[in-house]
Order: structure tokens, then C-alpha cells, then sequence
């Protein structure tokens, strides 16, 4: 008998589990057993075609912060630069903010929420 076999079986715990009583895969991906349910999030987003942008505005409309990713979509600057300033418009009227954190990510932020863009 090993050390953990003799173990599991002191404390009272059984080597066969029994599947029905555990969550399906799909389940399991929606349960954040480490964090309590949070107000807003942070949403990380890839900007790949023109819906991604819808995706953007329907998660700032939620009160997400999202962190859109525009590398995907750099190889045409012109469509980047149409979707941006789309994004741009509905934050602003939505009373959010936006600002580009590096080369290949901007930080959009939902209703009330304003960034500081000045640096120390």
C-alpha cells in the first residue's frame, strides 16, 4: 500500500469516483471556483472582422472594460482605422474612454469609467 493510497483511506476518501456526481466539461468552464462573481470584467477581444466590433460594443454596454486586440486586423490599416474610429464615436457618446496601451492593443472603457493618460 502506498503512502497516498494509505492516506486517502485513513481520511475516508474513495479511490473510485463516481462520475455522475461531478459537472460536464460544459459546466465546469462557466464556474470560477477561485473568485467570487465580479460587477464587470475585463474582456479581452481580438479585432479580426467588422462583427468583433459589435462584440466590443455590446460587452462596454455590459460595464466590461474591454482589451481589444488590433494586430489581427493591421495587415488592412484602412479597415482598422474605419473600426477604430467607430469605436471610437460609440465610446465617446457612451460617455467612456479609450486609449492604446501599445502597438497592438487599445483599452476601452464602459459609462463613467476614464482612463489617465498622462505619464509620471
Amino acid at each position: 500500500m502506498g503512502i497516498l493510497s494509505g492516506l486517502t483511506k485513513s481520511l475516508g476518501i474513495q479511490s473510485e469516483m463516481n462520475m455522475d456526481e461531478f459537472m460536464s466539461a460544459a459546466e465546469a468552464e462557466e464556474v470560477d471556483v477561485m473568485h467570487k462573481a465580479a460587477d464587470f470584467y475585463v474582456k479581452p477581444i481580438a479585432l479580426q472582422n467588422d462583427s468583433d466590433a459589435l462584440i466590443v460594443e455590446e460587452e462596454l454596454k455590459a460595464r466590461n472594460l474591454v482589451l481589444l486586440n488590433i494586430s489581427p486586423m493591421a495587415r488592412n490599416p484602412t479597415r482598422l482605422k474605419t473600426i477604430v474610429q467607430k469605436l471610437k464615436s460609440f465610446t465617446v457618446a457612451d460617455n467612456g474612454d479609450m486609449a492604446r496601451i501599445d502597438e497592438d492593443k487599445i483599452l476601452l472603457t464602459p459609462a463613467n469609467v476614464k482612463i489617465v493618460k498622462r505619464r509620471k
